[in-house]
């Protein structure tokens, strides 16, 4: 029989809550984390908003030399990494085995903060301004690193990045290197810390975003009529897998159970999704082959919903076309209607809302959703959590380039 695999710790650093629990009141409670973008001038900017991480205090795992030589995003993660490692009591377990535990975090940009001083450091002052951190500061796989350096952990580990796909891609991943026996116990997910002028302008000039200035919370609306683009996040996810025998062995708390993955491409296009939702439907359908079950048994996906056109058209289309008329019954839910779009990091922190739908029976909702679009005709659970009986669950991302990843989820029985 297969290895079974079980969540036994999760992490989040969020435009709507720096740990777990906060996140999760203020996502069945419907609280939008977009604001106005206060760091930079966006005075003359089309796009003048943003969802960011809300203060938080970075010294309790960073000195000041440290946070000198760390990109933002690396921070987020290892910090999201640090609660999910917490709630795990893996470091309180005297006999945990350090060379079976491996890191696969992922980050779609990286530290583009780095990279636009450092770019402006020698523009202005020359070569010799440029700091001697910046590769390390700058290159996405830092971060596994820097998670498997503070902790010890010297199993499978390196860095993924598929766009917005990324974190998804890193969890499947991580999952397959416990079912392969690489690892017992896996430390995932994703990171990004992109609200910057550059990232800013490019998603802005290629009419990614929403341009709702005036009423940031309305601004991300996923399948509602009004959608106009989506809203740049920021955050970190980060989740402890664990082999079943192995967390049962140590006593561990299970959230719970990650069940399967598909992956596919849509090689159609480099940002638009494929106009069927080919590669979409494809890998919900080997999430659900790997995971078991059948398509009656799932009562929820937590959808890629990103507020464009687009995506939110062909995601529904994707759903119909897997699950036919009982894609109607399905409660989904865009939690991306709250956090905004966190690109890479956005897998991980909405496999997270799904385990906690699946562990406390209530589906989150999709707020703003005013609007009926014909095209997006499912139950999209509008703007109140509901209480549901959910056994089973998908997760949705996908990326720019066709790139996508589709992660299945139980709630736990022993």
């Amino acid at each position: 029989m297969r290895k079974r695999v079980v969540v036994t710790g999760m992490g989040i650093m969020s435009p709507i809550g720096n740990d777990v629990h906060t996140f999760w009141q203020n996502l069945i409670n419907g609280v939008s984390g977009v604001k106005r973008i206060t760091e930079f001038d966006v005075t003359d900017a089309p796009v003048q908003i943003a969802a960011p991480v809300p203060p938080f205090d970075p010294s309790v795992l960073f000195s000041d030399k440290d946070l000198k030589r760390t990109d933002r995003v690396a921070i987020l993660g290892v910090l999201a990494a640090r609660e999910a490692l917490e709630e795990s009591g893996l470091l309180a377990d005297p006999n945990l085995d350090r060379d079976r535990v491996g890191v696969i975090t992922g980050s779609g940009i990286g530290g583009i903060r780095t990279f636009e001083d450092q770019h402006s450091n020698i523009m202005e002052r020359g070569r010799r301004a440029v700091s001697p951190f910046f590769i390390p500061m700058m290159i996405p796989d830092i971060v596994s690193g820097q998670i498997s350096i503070n902790w010890g952990f010297t199993g499978p580990n390196y860095s993924v990045s598929s766009a917005c796909a990324t974190s998804s891609h890193s969890i499947g991943i991580a999952y397959m290197h416990i079912l392969a026996d690489d690892a017992d116990v896996m430390i995932t997910g994703g990171t990004e810390a992109s609200v910057t002028p550059l990232s800013l302008a490019g998603f802005s000039n290629m009419k990614a975003l929403s341009k709702r200035n005036d009423d940031p919370q309305k601004a991300s609306r996923p399948f509602d009529r009004e959608r106009d683009g989506f809203v740049m996040g920021e955050g970190a996810g980060a989740i402890i897998l664990e082999e079943l025998e192995h967390a049962k062995k140590r006593g561990a708390n299970i959230l719970g159970e990650i069940v399967g993955y598909g992956f596919s491409a849509d090689a159609h296009h480099i940002t638009a999704p494929h106009p069927e939702g080919k590669g979409a439907a494809s890998s919900m359908q080997l999430a659900i082959k790997m995971a078991g079950l059948a398509r009656k048994d799932f009562q929820y996906i937590n959808a890629h919903g990103t507020s464009t056109q687009l995506n939110d058209k062909y995601e529904t289309l994707a759903i119909k076309s897997v699950f036919g008329e009982s894609a109607y019954r399905i409660r989904i839910s865009s939690t991306k209607s709250m956090t905004g779009h966190l690109l890479g990091a956005a897998g991980a922190v909405e496999f997270i809302a799904t385990i906690l739908a699946l562990r406390h029976q209530i589906v989150p909702p999709t707020i703003n959703y005013e609007y009926p679009d014909p095209d997006c005709d499912l139950n999209y659970t509008p703007n109140q959590a509901v209480e549901a009986k959910l056994d089973a669950a998908l997760s949705n991302n996908f990326g720019f380039g066709g790139h996508n990843a589709v992660l299945a989820a139980k709630r736990f029985i022993s």
